[in-house]
């Protein structure tokens, strides 16, 4: 299938590939998308676009897509099945494409309760392996989701996340399967404190041999301080954050916590990049975009593929 993805020809050409992240604005503010962006210019092969992130309304996903495609930075367009039914998915699909975003990201999303509308109904119309099923017939048998054909099919490379820590950890690995058997193209991983633990879920996916079939994003997200490193710990759900990291951030003055996290970001994609079936990284700098240059080119990732 051909693809006009810049992320899957980076992929494609056995280098690894690196993500970031644009949380988009909580109002009308377009170039606070383009400044976000512009920080990340030539140090990512592409940036994902959050769509209402912990279920706050921000700038819908697909728009700040838009705005990004036209300053030429490729986005990752992510879709949660919280807030749509089928139609309005399978509508936003083919509107994003249309306008060239040609990367996406299938998600469920958190639930409402974890942002400021715990009024709001939750739709779940599909699921996240649903909506990649979904995406993917669109693309290669040119079908909607009730059958009827489709003019000119959005030829989206297919995108889903997963979470090795989340419990029970010994369903992991078959929780991944589900979205490979669904045709997903490559995952971004919650982001990764616990190196043994992922490495022990890396050994089960390459076990089964699905790295061989899926691309895996490793995801690394910088602490700024011990206070988040104490607040990812505790009060994050499905996050493993090991007490040595904690103590680690703790140990540093508090001017020098920031540094401290940034090399224990490089440290761990040093360590990653030994890990087989590790296809590149997925760097979530929480509203810190301007230390992602810093970490990638610490990290020896530079300079990016030119496709």
């Amino acid at each position: 299938m051909k693809t006009e993805s810049r992320l899957e020809k980076v992929l494609a050409s056995g280098a690894l590939a690196v993500t970031s992240e644009c949380g988009p604005p909580r109002g009308v503010v377009p170039d606070k998308v383009k400044e976000k962006a512009e920080l990340l210019r030539g140090y990512v092969d592409a940036v994902n676009v959050t769509d209402n992130q912990t279920a706050m309304v921000r700038m819908s996903s697909w728009a700040a897509s838009i705005l990004l495609k036209q300053i030429g930075i490729d986005p990752v367009f992510q879709m949660v099945t919280r807030d749509r039914n089928r139609l309005a998915m399978q509508a936003d699909i083919i509107g994003a494409y249309s306008h060239g975003v040609n990367t996406m990201l299938c998600l469920s999303g958190d639930h409402p309760h974890f942002g400021d509308h715990p009024m709001a109904a939750n739709v779940y119309d599909l699921d996240s392996v649903q909506l990649i099923q979904a995406v993917v017939k669109m693309r290669d048998e040119g079908k909607f989701q009730g059958g009827k054909d489709i003019d000119h099919p959005p030829k989206m490379f297919v995108g889903a996340a997963a979470n090795p820590f989340a419990d029970p950890f010994e369903l992991r690995v078959m929780r991944l399967a589900k979205k490979v058997r669904a045709g997903v193209d490559f995952i971004q991983t919650q982001c990764i404190y616990n190196l043994d633990k992922f490495a022990r879920w890396m050994d089960g996916v390459c076990e089964r041999g699905l790295h061989e079939k899926v691309h895996i994003l490793a995801g690394i997200t910088p602490m700024k301080s011990a206070g988040m490193a104490r607040y990812m710990k505790n009060r994050v759900p499905g996050m493993d954050v090991p007490d040595d990291i904690v103590k680690r951030m703790e140990g540093v003055p508090k001017e020098k916590q920031p540094e401290e996290g940034i090399k224990i970001a490089v440290e761990s994609i040093e360590r990653l990049k030994e890990m087989e079936g590790v296809h590149g990284f997925h760097i979530m700098a929480i509203e810190w975009e301007e230390k992602v240059p810093e970490i990638v080119e610490k990290a020896g990732l530079l300079p990016r593929p030119e496709i």
